[in-house]
């Protein structure tokens, strides 16, 4: 077992003797990070926010600080910007929260750098390669019967005629997201016939260069069928967990974010996401991503997220924490297992409407059940009556981040 928790408790103890209280720095503001912010400022710890966006977390009555900086987007130079505001702001000891996954991979890579000043409960970079690189994720699922969409890893134009077993349409993914999503402001591509395919993945090669870009089957339906295993894990077993259904995300067919989310009890979900992270020593915040096949009824792995992902304050509604549990963890409290209550729901208002607008239109989603999603949600991603301000500023930012990030 890797032991994070205690390797980074050793790391930071002597910066407690005498020191305030142990705060988090918050690495991406936008509503993924406000719920950090949220989930530990109202219990007292002091929280930093890092964001290289005009982020909503800013306006939170919990956020001790702001800190706005050019780019996040170079390891390196991120790791030295994080360093330097710790110094400056005298940080030691506090706890590290990447929201992105490229945030991810530079801490795992950098873990002694940044150990020097944080606590970082960021995995080892021998865990979050599994999670970073799909065709890691996917080879490690294979072997352990762990079902995937059929993926084929073409590494010329040539090869698109060896597809073997897979049939139109296509979904074309990077196997690393990062270095497809930035560019092309997609999560995936799809193509519905082999002329498509050629013209898409020719892009996608010259984007991301051979040998990244993965040609998928695209299984069919869409949120009722998109499922998740969210869970803080340490020492080979989930501490907290949750199994939710994503039943709508933005965009509709490859969805970079969820928007309205459910929590379930499906137990098949619980066993195979919790053998794959034994598999790997994982220790830290986690989301496994499936689907639910219609033609084979088997739950397919699709991605796995190595941090806290876009709905997890969802898991405070329903009795786990995600964020705070990590906390207690890292500043050496107890932790009590828990499970999330199936039945409770979220949402993030802004997108949904969009999500819902598009799921109506196309005879997806019905009115009446549309009503009733909204009577049942029990938390907002973003409106708080006792912290309203991120929520005005999401309303007034939203032409800012549409452009900005190309919705």
């Amino acid at each position: 077992m890797n032991g994070l928790g205690d390797e980074s408790r050793r790391a930071s103890a002597q910066s407690d003797a005498g020191s305030e209280k142990v705060g988090a720095l918050v690495v991406g503001g936008d509503y993924q990070g406000l719920g950090i912010v949220r989930s530990l400022g109202h219990r007292g710890a002091p929280v930093c926010v890092l964001d290289d966006e005009h982020s909503i977390s800013r306006f939170s009555r919990y956020c001790t600080h702001n800190v706005k900086v050019s780019s996040l987007r170079d390891d390196l130079k991120t790791i030295d910007t994080i360093l330097e505001v710790g110094h400056r702001l005298n940080l030691r000891g506090w706890v590290l929260y990447p929201t992105r996954d490229e945030h991810v991979a530079a801490f795992a890579r950098n873990r002694s750098r940044l150990q020097e000043i944080f606590r970082v409960p960021t995995t080892t970079w021998d865990s979050v390669k599994w999670a970073w690189d799909k065709r890691n994720t996917y080879k490690l699922a294979q072997e352990l019967a762990i079902p995937t969409p059929v993926t084929k890893y073409p590494m010329q134009i040539d090869e698109l005629g060896e597809l073997d077993g897979l049939k139109a349409p296509f979904a074309i993914k990077p196997a690393i997201k990062e270095h497809f999503v930035y560019a092309t402001k997609a999560k995936a591509w799809c193509a519905n016939n082999h002329a498509e395919l050629r013209d898409l993945f020719q892009r996608a090669n010259a984007l991301v260069g051979p040998g990244e870009v993965m040609v998928q089957e695209l299984i069919p339906g869409g949120g009722s069928q998109q499922f998740a295993y969210c869970a803080f894990f340490r020492n080979g077993e989930a501490v907290g967990k949750m199994v939710a259904r994503r039943r709508r995300q933005h965009p509709l067919q490859f969805g970079r974010a969820s928007t309205y989310v459910e929590t379930v009890d499906v137990p098949i979900l619980e066993e195979m996401s919790e053998r794959f992270l034994r598999a790997i020593d994982y220790y830290g915040l986690v989301e496994l991503e499936y689907k639910l096949d219609p033609r084979d009824s088997q739950y397919k792995l699709l991605d796995v997220n190595a941090r806290t992902w876009g709905y997890h304050s969802l898991g405070a509604s329903a009795g786990v924490d995600f964020s705070y549990m990590l906390y207690l963890d890292q500043t050496g409290k107890p932790v009590i297992p828990c499970r999330a209550r199936p039945g409770v729901a979220w949402m993030r208002m802004t997108t949904d409407l969009g999500a819902a607008f598009m799921e109506l239109t196309g005879g997806h989603l019905d009115f009446k059940s549309y009503l009733s999603s909204l009577r049942n949600c029990n938390v907002d991603a973003v409106y708080s009556q006792e912290d309203p301000f991120p929520g005005l500023a999401e309303v007034l930012l939203i032409p800012y981040l549409a452009i900005k990030r190309g919705f």
